[in-house]
């Protein structure tokens, strides 16, 4: 009688668990999504355990990520966010601007166009590696660039702002768990992420809830939150299920352009930052919880970083959907324009 295989991803959440364990005892910013990500890629780095992911992990840890970034926004928060939304265009513009410096020293390494915008511009990750495959770019460089500058994002931005600059200006955090209303909003969350899916919308399984606890929370005034378990255990399947895209071939595999998309993504942040610094003056603002929401990350990632450093997180939220919306209507034209007119 033949044996029955264990599944490739039966490890994953324990070695996730682990590394948020051990981070959480040293008291490393967002601990259980780090932690987690870390233990993975050493794991499969090296001691050569190919961990994958557990299928449908991110996609439930993004849903309770979103429904708890949602119940931030409430009338008065975005009353403030709305009076500034001139400057927080202007700031989603700049950080999508950004991308030129990427573009730039990948050329300069001798890659061709479609690869070093695709792989350069600060979206979805996954939006990118459809549109450069439309336009011709190399796959895999793609994907490699996103998800190199997603990793040293998520590596780096927390701990320089709770190390480097402190925690912010406190804003008022939803702190009572009512779970009523919890019991309409994850079903009502995770029915509108599906229906995104099927429409090909970008990242559905965050923006869905989100979009959705957005507007009750606004719309009935909510003053809540989610349980602390919760925010730990989307942390943990986030975190985890990024570093299955990480083993030691794909560090060996092209160091220069490896090199490259690093110190690319350094300068971008950089960038921002003094970005962030100039805006500030121009408005009342929060300048850490501009800078932060100028970072070329993810919004999953950056939204916790507010939250957990007591940033404004609708603030934080609103410029990356905003940039990301920027990026996925402009990417396409401007790279069409960029090689007609410079054939």
């Amino acid at each position: 009688m033949l044996e029955r295989a264990w599944p490739d991803w039966w490890g994953t959440p324990l070695v996730g668990l682990a590394g948020g364990y051990l981070a959480s005892l040293v008291g490393w910013p967002l601990p259980w999504m780090i932690g987690s990500l870390l233990a993975v890629i050493l794991v499969r780095c090296l001691a050569g355990w190919q961990l994958a992911e557990v299928p449908g992990a991110r996609k439930c840890g993004q849903w309770i990520i979103g429904i708890g970034i949602g119940l931030h926004f409430t009338p008065v928060v975005l009353e403030q966010v709305l009076s500034h939304s001139g400057i927080i265009l202007v700031g989603a513009l700049i950080t999508t601007l950004s991308c030129l410096i990427g573009v730039s020293l990948l050329r300069r390494s001798g890659e061709d166009r479609a690869t070093a915008f695709f792989a350069s511009m600060p979206g979805g990750a996954s939006e990118m590696l459809n549109l450069g495959a439309r336009n011709g770019a190399i796959a895999s460089r793609v994907a490699a660039g996103q998800s190199l500058r997603l990793l040293l994002v998520v590596l780096s931005v927390p701990a320089l702002f709770q190390w480097l600059l402190g925690a912010g200006t406190p804003v008022h955090q939803a702190a009572a768990v009512d779970w009523r209303w919890l019991a309409l909003l994850f079903p009502a969350g995770a029915l509108v992420a599906v229906c995104w899916q099927r429409l090909r919308q970008p990242n559905p399984w965050l923006l869905g809830p989100l979009a959705v606890s957005a507007a009750i929370s606004l719309g009935f005034d909510l003053q809540i939150g989610l349980p602390g378990f919760a925010n730990t255990l989307g942390q943990w399947l986030i975190g985890s299920a990024l570093g299955c895209h990480f083993d030691r071939l794909f560090f060996r595999s092209a160091p220069a352009f490896i090199a490259r998309t690093l110190l690319a993504t350094v300068l971008m942040m950089l960038f921002a930052a003094f970005a962030a610094e100039v805006l500030s003056w121009l408005g009342a603002l929060d300048q850490q919880a501009l800078m932060l929401g100028m970072m070329p990350g993810g919004i999953a990632e950056l939204s916790l970083t507010a939250e957990a450093l007591q940033l404004s997180v609708p603030l934080v939220t609103a410029l990356q959907v905003l940039r990301l919306l920027l990026v996925l209507f402009l990417a396409e034209p401007v790279f069409r324009l960029w090689q007609k007119h410079q054939p």
